[in-house]
This record gives structure tokens, sequence and C-alpha cells, in this order.
């Protein structure tokens, strides 16, 4: 038990972004005696454990879950100013948030098989078939898709939302003990910016592009998401074929369909040689020079909440069927025994 609540101190400090010093101040305990309790030398008292978990912003149950979880490779988009201390927060958040998660899935019996398979990318212009062989292969067809996060965890794929109100973080693909595929993103974006950042994430799971050629990867999985967002297809139909120029008002109302950012409709129009690389260089031009312009633009108008339930379900389902208790619930929940009563009350 100690060589577990030793860890977890460690992780819960790691987690919240702080030095030894920073949780010797939050709890008025030494910086020598922090150490020790990280190192396993000496165990806290309940009274101690109270005051970490006050300061690390955790359950108490928190220091005496084990935690079994290994990050897979992990294809991090972030800023450059993203800092290594935040980047190993992050990766105990999503360790964390996964712990749990497992262990809900595990105590209802669910199903943990990987649904995604590889699909070998020799070019950039394999990902228009690709897109459509998925589609069809989830039986969802061509039309627009009101709901990404709802379609990813009904394919088993877990999807995590984590609150970086700065902004340096934009999203994450991984597998968990090469069996769960994980894809975290900031809960903070704008609805089509987060759609496309979860398709994207999704395209590193599930491309197989040259290894090193992380550039390559990059359009890849980019052409990935605005593919399935705004297939092809509809690209042509909505549009037509060749054009001079387009409005704006064509283009927030195919916003308003497909959740597509209307920068990614340029480039879909670009793509499918309905205009011209100049034309588009010049939608750049006017909208940089424009700031009232650049606002209209940059308008979130797809009407879809695009947040994740799926965990918060599995736990009530559980409670609902007396498999784990109330105060099991609200720890699980990060939350008060009486917010959980009074939603499981009928």
């Amino acid at each position: 038990m100690k060589e577990i609540v030793s860890l977890k101190i460690k992780q819960g400090r790691i987690l919240n972004a702080l030095s030894l010093q920073d949780l010797a101040d939050l709890t008025g305990v030494s910086k020598q005696m922090i150490s020790k309790y990280e190192k396993g030398d000496s165990m806290p008292s309940s009274k101690i454990l109270i005051l970490l978990a006050k300061s690390l912003k955790v359950n108490i149950d928190y220091f005496f879950t084990p935690s079994s979880i290994a990050l897979g490779e992990v294809n991090f988009r972030k800023k450059s100013t993203f800092s290594v201390a935040k980047i190993n927060a992050l990766k105990e958040a999503i360790k964390i948030r996964l712990s749990t998660y497992i262990e809900i899935e595990n105590i209802l019996n669910v199903n943990h098989t990987n649904p995604l398979y590889k699909k070998k990318v020799e070019s950039i212009n394999d990902i228009e078939a690709i897109v459509y062989a998925l589609r069809n292969d989830w039986e969802i067809g061509l039309d627009p898709i009101h709901n990404i996060i709802q379609l990813l965890e009904d394919k088993g794929i877990k999807i995590i939302e984590i609150d970086e109100p700065e902004n340096y973080f934009d999203g994450l693909a991984t597998v968990v003990n090469k069996q769960y595929p994980v894809i975290v993103v900031n809960k903070n974006f704008n609805v089509e910016r987060k759609r496309f950042t979860l398709l994207h994430e999704l395209g590193h799971l599930l491309l197989d592009v040259p290894v090193g050629n992380i550039k390559l990867e990059e359009k890849v999985c980019n052409r990935f998401a605005s593919e399935f967002l705004f297939p092809s297809h509809w690209v042509i139909k909505e549009f037509g074929a060749k054009r001079e120029g387009i409005s704006l008002i064509e283009l927030i109302e195919v916003q308003k369909k497909y959740g597509i950012s209307i920068q990614a409709i340029m480039y879909r129009l670009l793509e499918n040689d309905v205009i011209s690389e100049s034309r588009v260089s010049a939608f750049y031009r006017k909208l940089n020079s424009n700031p009232s312009l650049k606002s209209k633009v940059n308008q979130e108008r797809f009407s879809t909440p695009e947040v994740s339930h799926r965990y918060e379900q599995l736990v009530y389902r559980a409670l609902s069927q007396e498999l784990i208790s109330a105060s099991k619930a609200a720890s699980l929940l990060n939350s008060n025994i009486n917010d959980i009563l009074e939603k499981t009350t009928m």
C-alpha cells in the first residue's frame, strides 16, 4: 500500500504541474517530507493525506487506487510554448481519466476489442477512398454527421476532454495498454475546431503513413478530417464545378450544415479543383486585412454540443444496477455524494 500511495502522490503533483516546494507550500509540510512520501520512505498520516488531497484537487480514494495505464506512442498537437511540466501534467490527467474509465467498463463487463485497423496510405490521394470505405463500414453513408464524439464513442474509441484554457494544446491520439484507442481534445475549442481535431486524431490512429515523414502524416490527417467532415461527393453538389468566386453566405450555410470551418471549406474547394490556389490566397489576404470579416468568418455556427457523456453514463448505469455504491460513483465522477443521489432518485 505504501508503494501505491507514494506513486500517487508524485503523480498527483505532476498532474498539477507542481514542484516539491510548491506542494510543500500548499500543505505546510516540508519539501523534504514530501520527497520522503514520494520515495516511499515515509507514509503520510490521515491528516496529511487530507491536506494532500485538497492541494492536489483529488479525492482521498485516489491515493489508494493503483494505476496500470501505459500510454502508447503519443502524437501531440501543441504549441511550442506548451511546457514540459504541462505535457507531463496532461499525461497524468489522461492516465487518471483512463484508469477510472477502464475500471467502470470492467465492472460492467464492457467489450474492450480495439475497433480500428490500420489503413495503408501511399499518397494523399488515397484518403478519399479510405474515408468512403470507413463510412461504409460504419454504416453512416455520406450525409453530414451531427455528433462526432458520439459516433467515435459508439465505435469503441474513448474520448477525453481536457480543460486547457490557454489553447496551447490541440489534441492527441494513442492506444492504451495496446488495447484501448483514445483521443484527447481540448474542451475549450469552438465546435468546428473540436470536430476537425477529433477526426485529425482519428487519422493518427487509423492511417499507416511511411515512418518518419511527420510533415506528410500531418497533411494526410488534415485531409482525412476534412474529407470525413465534408466528402468530395458533397463539395461538388454544394458548390458545382469550376468557380471564379464564392460568396460568404454560401460558405456560412455549408458550415452550418457540415460542422466544418469556413477556412477548411475553402481548402476543400481547392482540393476538389472548384477554385484556384490564387483564389484561396486572395481569400486569406482579404481575411487578414479585414478584422470585421475575420471575426465573422471565425464564428461558431454548427448546432451540436460535441461533448462526451459516455463515461458518466456508464457510472450511473453501474450505480443503478447496484454494481457500485453512491460513494464509489461520487469518487469516479469527482463529485459529492449528494449530487449523485439527487440524479439517481426516481
